[in-house]
């Protein structure tokens, strides 16, 4: 089975777990996801059947959109509330200057990744090494807020959304967000609504071809000359200029791209069949 859909993760379970009971329930071997989300997690999770799974890394797969919860006054390791270790009392803000300090990050935000996090040093996840209890030393990183929105204030809960870059940690927003606003707090709820044109749609089969980062050509070569891997010469192709294209032909595409080397395979025989 060759698959491309939007699986929605509940919360309280790893990724890894959720594709695995994907995997049984649709009785296949073969299957792969698209970042990862922490276990206290939910949301859209891009999933792929068969060969499709080679297509990851050329998909619209940003920017990334999230809805999170703050819990002000609650202090937690993990930065979530799965290892609260206390709850101080704040006093009730302005909303007015809640959206003013969520305006105030949007752009460039640099900060060091959670100690509870998938980051590796020295081969070790960060989480990993938390959980020991050896100190976590995680260098500083760069990401950028597109869109950064209160939906509601609830005191001492704030709820947002934000549209974020690849590899963005919402939970060091959140901490960000209350440092911000003088205080402590931890995330209560963190769903991904959508990652780039990926949202949930009740894992509806999708059409690869409509996700692709790469722009669509011709060639005059033959299906089969392309199927079994021949030289594709530069001018045998309807657009010449760099970058990455598919190939669509009635059972398969393929993905190439074009450099000053010259036309370079990607991928090849993907069935265009979906289901």
């Amino acid at each position: 089975m060759n698959r491309l859909f939007v699986a929605y993760k509940p919360p309280f379970i790893g990724s890894n777990a959720y594709l695995n009971r994907l995997k049984k329930r649709y009785g296949v071997k073969k299957a792969g996801f698209s970042g990862t989300l922490d276990p206290f997690a939910c949301g859209a999770l891009i999933v792929a059947f068969g060969a499709y799974t080679k297509l990851f890394r050329f998909l619209k797969k940003r920017p990334k959109r999230y809805r999170a919860t703050l819990w002000l006054g609650a202090k937690s390791p993990t930065l979530d509330i799965e290892q609260i270790r206390h709850i101080t009392h704040t006093p009730k803000l302005c909303e007015e200057k809640i959206s003013q300090t969520l305006q105030s990050l949007v752009g460039e935000f640099r900060y060091r990744p959670p100690l509870y996090s998938a980051k590796k040093i020295k081969g070790k996840r960060a989480y990993e090494l938390a959980h020991e209890g050896k100190e976590v030393e995680l260098e500083e990183i760069s990401s950028q807020i597109y869109e950064l929105k209160l939906l509601s204030y609830r005191h001492p809960f704030l709820t947002f959304e934000a549209e974020v870059s690849e590899g963005t940690y919402i939970r060091s927003l959140g901490e960000r967000i209350a440092k911000s606003l003088g205080q402590e707090g931890s995330l209560s709820y963190l769903e991904r609504l959508k990652e780039g044109a990926f949202e949930y749609l009740g894992e509806k089969a999708l059409d690869p071809i409509d996700y692709l980062i790469t722009k669509p050509n011709s060639t005059t070569l033959t299906p089969q000359q392309i199927f079994q891997g021949a030289k594709i010469p530069l001018k045998s192709l309807q657009i010449q200029e760099p970058g990455l294209y598919h190939l669509l032909f009635d059972e398969f595409f393929t993905l190439i791209e074009i450099d000053a080397k010259g036309v370079h395979y990607l991928l090849n025989q993907i069935p265009r069949s979906f289901s």
